[in-house]
């Protein structure tokens, strides 16, 4: 192959000194057929160009004059790949594509796959035209794009992204709902534990009451917690979280196609600038609450930096699109609703961690209300529990005072019980300190907190009996000495029947105050026997 300088040289040679095409060849150590052939080429496209008169031919003519020699290799004929060939190809692109279809994205045969299959039956055909044969049957047409115009409080993007951050020194991974508008690229986002139905909720409620409003329209991708199902090529059914997002607050929403998240460009790009300009600077943190808070405060800053293309921050660009928003009700109750059978250790599992309910409910179906950091249980429409929601796998949430009735008939399980390990550091402390080995009197002790009393008020009691030793603390002292602190002090005459009722129920644990510890009242003071 020669090159242009090449080129060149030869028809200088020719034009200008006059030599022989055998002098050139000579000189140059380029084949005569070529130099010919070069020369031929120059004579004819420098006579087409003298005759042209249309000023595009003109143009394409000198372009063809002056350019570096090209080798046309495209127009062979390929002689190997038949039309039988190309439809056994075409077979295998056929399974591919059905394969994705049935989301088997990773269960598709590469170009190197079919060239083996051709090989194995025997048809002469090498990998690289395979190669070639596979691209150009898939070869699509570029797309183009058309840049979107957008009116204020009209549209708004979501979408999730996954954060890596440290919590309590623990490297876990959470979930970040981001919000994007598109008129005024405002963007906010919030950290949950997991993509479920009341985190998608509870996104939203926060993102427009923060907003002040609603937008007329949502814009998501093909994710499981809006998407409930495909019901055809372009079609998609909704979830019935989304459903009743959008009949509470009364927006509009559509979905982007597959794979074409530049339908959503705005909140594609927010996710990952959110994501950086955070966490790529702060990592760890105490608590969730503490991530979000660093969050907002990220997100807020954002949007205080000018937009290049129309010199407004996205926050003043929300003062504009306010007024257009649809009316903001009161907040979603965001929360999973479902019904489950309580199991032989008194729980129910959600999401694989158990949580502890009422043990005379063994056996029965409980109502359960999922938030995303926190759970009910109804029983006959009766809350009977009600706990912090476990983010990890396989977790235990457990409270002593729901196994009552069990340890009772089983007191000798409490010293090694979960749901004493679980309990309160302070409840635990009492135990350890002055119930070991009396265990029922302890259980009565719990049984009375849950019904009658406040931690405080029992720590209180204790304090009082420490004073005359250790020995002294017991639940039935323990109750004598909280029904006394009830008391008033200075308490007026009562002369109705109802409230005389209440004096002699105070009367009989004072009485009962003196017989545990030997005193006797005078007056309002008492002393020591």
């Amino acid at each position: 192959m020669i090159i242009l300088m090449q080129k060149q040289d030869i028809l200088l040679k020719y034009l200008r000194e006059g030599k022989s095409q055998r002098e050139i060849a000579r000189e140059t150590s380029v084949d005569r057929k070529t130099i010919r052939k070069y020369i031929n080429d120059y004579e004819e496209k420098l006579k087409k160009l003298q005759e042209a008169h249309h000023e595009v031919d003109r143009g394409e003519l000198i372009q063809e004059l002056v350019e570096a020699p090209k080798y046309r290799v495209n127009n062979r004929k390929k002689r190997v790949v038949t039309d039988e060939i190309k439809q056994m190809i075409r077979d295998h692109l056929k399974e591919n594509e059905n394969k994705r279809s049935q989301g088997l994205h990773k269960q598709q045969k590469k170009p190197m796959d079919i060239f083996e299959s051709l090989q194995a039956g025997c048809i002469p055909i090498s990998y690289s035209t395979v190669l070639r044969t596979v691209r150009s049957i898939e070869k699509k047409a570029k797309e183009a794009y058309i840049k979107g115009s957008y009116m204020p409080g009209d549209i708004c993007e979501f979408d999730w992204g996954e954060v890596k951050i440290k919590i309590g020194g623990k490297r876990r991974t959470f979930q970040m709902a981001v919000f994007t508008s598109a008129y005024g690229n405002y963007r906010m986002a919030y950290l949950f534990a997991k993509q479920k139905t009341e985190c998608f909720q509870e996104a939203h409620a926060k993102f427009f009451q923060e907003m002040g409003g609603v937008y007329h329209t949502m814009v998501y991708d093909n994710m499981r917690v809006a998407v409930k199902r495909f019901v055809g090529p372009n079609e998609k059914e909704p979830t019935d979280g989304l459903l009743k997002l959008s009949i509470y607050y009364g927006f509009a929403f559509r979905f982007c196609n597959t794979r074409r998240g530049n339908e959503k460009g705005h909140v594609e790009r927010s996710v990952d600038v959110i994501r950086r300009k955070a966490f790529a600077f702060q990592d760890s943190f105490e608590s969730l609450e503490e991530a979000n808070n660093y969050l907002h405060h990220v997100c807020m800053r954002l949007n205080q930096r000018e937009r290049s293309y129309n010199d407004q921050t996205p926050a003043v660009s929300l003062e504009t699109e306010r007024p257009c928003f649809l009316h903001l009700s009161e907040p979603f109750d965001a929360a999973r609703y479902t019904t489950l059978r309580v199991d032989k250790y008194a729980t129910v599992v959600i999401d694989q961690n158990h949580y502890s309910v009422p043990d005379h409910l063994v056996g029965e179906q409980v109502q359960v209300k999922i938030y995303t950091n926190r759970i009910h249980c109804f029983y006959n429409e009766q809350k009977v529990a009600e706990h912090q929601l476990l983010t990890g796998g396989h977790e235990w949430g457990l409270q002593i005072e729901h196994y009552l009735e069990t340890l009772r008939k089983k007191p000798g399980a409490l010293a090694g019980s979960t749901a004493l390990q679980q309990a309160d550091p302070k409840i635990r402390n009492i135990y350890t300190t002055y119930y070991i080995s009396h265990e029922r009197d302890f259980i009565e002790l719990i049984h009375y907190l849950k019904e009658n009393a406040t931690l405080p008020e029992i720590e209180q009691s204790i304090q009082e009996l420490r004073q005359m030793g250790p020995k002294h603390v017991t639940t039935d002292k323990i109750k004598a000495i909280c029904a006394k602190n009830r008391m008033p002090k200075d308490a007026p005459p009562l002369t109705s029947e109802e409230t005389q009722t209440i004096t002699n129920q105070a009367e009989r644990h004072l009485r009962l105050y003196d017989e545990l510890f030997n005193t006797k009242r005078v007056g309002q003071q008492e002393v020591c026997v």
